[in-house]
């Protein structure tokens, strides 16, 4: 699995790596890289079955993991301090807790090491019912959408994937398999007594509900040194909508 990435930054500067979530892409880091580009040298990957990356029959987090610390090894890149939303913080987590020696400091965004109840089943409902052969326009694949997705900003994001072929309109996610693959992404991996010691932060919305008290023993169990930041103003895509207060709340954690 060769993952396609893009980079930004200066290659003296120290390594940062983005992880974006389900559904999403490295193009929706773009507002934060241009925020952190100056400090960073930034490595922004599409993960499997997402983005410009190939697609495969399986997918869950030691997958997606392994798929990450190949690229890491084929860019000669010894460490890294790793940045993820949702997906890719349970990604960028799991790597953590496999692999400490290799990852500097973490930053996970509105996510926790936890089992979640499925909330993309609408979403799911709606995508994979979507007339593709059908639709003339991105407008009326959104108007379709409206349906089932009730957020436009959410629409857009997942509009993103939507493609114009010569034949018609396909999905660049791999559909299938991430709707297959579901059960296994709520959830988390079994641990079995690994922690990792190093430096921790993590960035939740004040109007989302992902990351909780409830869940703040399990987090300072495998991150025993972790802190917490409470972004006001943003839910769960918080670095979509408050980017100049999360690029500054990582800046400050990793400086």
């Amino acid at each position: 699995m060769n993952l396609h990435y893009r980079e930004f930054g200066d290659a003296a500067n120290p390594r940062l790596c983005l992880l974006h979530g389900l559904f999403g892409s490295s193009v929706n880091w773009m507002g934060i890289v241009k925020r952190l580009q100056e400090n960073y040298r930034l490595l922004l990957p599409d993960l499997r079955n997402h983005g410009r990356s190939p697609h495969q029959a399986t997918m869950d987090y030691p997958l997606m993991a392994s798929d990450v610390y190949r690229l890491m090894d084929r860019l000669g890149i010894d460490s890294v301090s790793l940045l993820g939303h949702s997906m890719g913080g349970k990604t960028a987590m799991w790597m953590a807790l496999q692999q400490p020696e290799r990852i500097d400091k973490l930053v996970v965004a509105d996510i926790a090491p936890v089992t979640y109840e499925n909330r993309f089943e609408s979403i799911f409902q709606g995508l994979c019912s979507l007339p593709l052969h059908e639709i003339h326009s991105r407008e009326a694949a959104e108007r379709y959408l409206a349906g089932w997705v009730k957020e436009k900003p959410v629409r857009q994001y997942l509009l993103q994937n939507l493609l114009k072929q010569p034949d018609g309109w396909r999905w660049r996610f791999n559909l299938p398999v991430l709707q297959a693959a579901m059960p296994v992404l709520s959830g988390f991996p079994e641990v079995q007594g690994r922690s990792y010691a190093g430096d921790v932060l993590f960035i939740h919305g004040e109007g989302s509900d992902y990351v909780t008290e409830a869940y703040q023993e399990r987090m300072r169990g495998l991150f025993p040194h972790y802190r917490q930041r409470l972004l006001h103003g943003a839910g769960h895509w918080l670095y979509a909508e408050q980017p100049g207060p999360f690029s500054q709340a990582v800046r400050v954690f990793l400086n």
